[in-house]
């Protein structure tokens, strides 16, 4: 079948034994037809790639138009480019749920797009056409999220900017629209300004230290002696001590996925070995002496046959119950400022991952290398360890100079007074 453009509004004239009348030079001679000046003219008719017949109407007047289209779509069926005029009309929202089917089915991150898609995309994109979402939308969208009452973080905006990004990225791959948007030079992909870890001094962290219960004074060995994060302070066990090698096992950590407390691995499935100090072995053992350890099983987080985990926790409340972060950040984290003396300031990474921070800032200043401290965090590039720690690297600037000085030699005694010497 081939593709042509039919004149909707005129017809062949036929005798009355129904052939086709011709002029003197053999052309077909045409008449109005029944549809002559009733909607659209123009009919460009052809084959798709599994050769099923499409259409596209045209009005009167617009037959280069037409037939552009018409040699338009025959190249794009030819060169492999062709775009199912009929695939753009998923919403977007309809379209972006088939797409999550298909990422991750880790609960923690799944509960985590869909709140992203709940408030910050599907009340402006959700109801759009996939087709209707381009460069012009995507700007009004950016508009709608920094105009309202209480603009969201910069953080959450990026966050939802390039998960909206990666589903017209799929629409792409699957020929429902030719180009993805967000990756249009002129948008701005909301940006995140850079933020400086600055690590508790010592002080601070022992203020915090003897401003809680002796109960849950723990926590604090288990973030700056270990580099743990919340969930995996919560889900430690004395029966991932290594004894031998001095090594603790982190294998898992706490979550909560909806009203649901499960055991899953650390955070990107990464399980690391961290190096355990004598003093840090033996504050956990003198606690566990006072504080014994409580058998938990709960739900296993992770799709991989296991069904439940029972772990022996160290860290649990005066009920002998698994912490919750939001309720132990209320109820004894953030109150422990005001008894220390201290004012609470979360912006100023005042939040318990700060004693991860200190634990990173101790290691740099003994001289554990980058990568080291990466695996030890537990994080998946050790170029983003880099990027957060750097600036803590101690004598940067003097190693530095001292490195130049070994091929440009001063020729004068280093002082003092001159950091370019020496």
């Amino acid at each position: 079948m081939a593709g042509h453009v039919q004149d909707r509004w005129y017809q062949p004239k036929r005798r009355d034994d129904g052939t086709i009348v011709r002029d003197d030079k053999g052309k077909i001679v045409r008449e109005p037809s029944p549809l002559h000046g009733k909607g659209m003219r123009y009919k460009v008719r052809y084959p798709d790639p599994d050769g099923r017949e499409r259409s596209e109407m045209f009005p009167d007047r617009q037959l280069s138009r037409a037939k552009t289209f018409l040699a338009k779509q025959q190249h794009d069926v030819l060169s492999g480019t062709y775009l199912d005029p009929d695939a753009g009309k998923l919403t977007f929202r309809e379209y972006s749920q088939t797409v999550m089917m298909g990422r991750s089915r880790d609960e923690s991150s799944v509960q985590t797009w869909a709140a992203v898609l709940k408030n910050l995309v599907y009340p402006f994109l959700g109801d759009k056409q996939l087709s209707a979402v381009g460069t012009d939308a995507i700007r009004k969208w950016l508009g709608w999220m920094n105009g309202q009452d209480r603009p969201p973080a910069q953080s959450y905006q990026r966050q939802a900017y390039d998960l909206v990004s990666s589903i017209l990225e799929a629409a792409v791959s699957d020929h429902r629209v030719r180009s993805n948007p967000c990756r249009d030079k002129s948008i701005r992909r909301p940006a995140v300004g850079p933020k400086k870890v600055a690590p508790w001094s010592e002080s601070k962290m022992r203020k915090i230290e003897l401003a809680l219960s002796p109960r849950d004074q723990v926590v604090v060995t288990l973030g700056a002696g270990l580099g743990l994060r919340q969930g995996e302070i919560f889900a430690f066990s004395m029966d991932n001590v290594d004894r031998g090698k001095m090594l603790y096992h982190c294998t898992r950590q706490v979550v909560k996925v909806g009203a649901v407390q499960k055991f899953k691995f650390p955070k990107g499935h990464k399980e690391r070995d961290i190096p355990l100090g004598m003093g840090v072995l033996e504050t956990l053992d003198a606690y566990a002496e006072n504080y014994p350890p409580v058998s938990v099983s709960l739900p296993w987080g992770e799709q991989d046959g296991r069904k439940h985990e029972t772990v022996n926790v160290l860290v649990t409340d005066s009920d002998s119950a698994l912490h919750t972060a939001r309720k132990f950040n209320t109820a004894t984290w953030i109150p422990a400022f005001a008894r220390a003396g201290l004012t609470y300031q979360q912006d100023y990474g005042d939040g318990m991952h700060a004693l991860r921070h200190l634990f990173a800032s101790w290691m740099l200043q003994q001289g554990v290398s980058i990568k080291e401290l990466a695996a030890f965090l537990g994080h998946a590039d050790e170029a983003f360890t880099l990027r957060t720690y750097v600036h803590l690297m101690p004598n940067s600037y003097d190693r530095a100079r001292m490195a130049v000085n070994t091929m440009f030699k001063p020729r004068r005694q280093a002082s003092a007074k001159d950091p370019s010497a020496g």
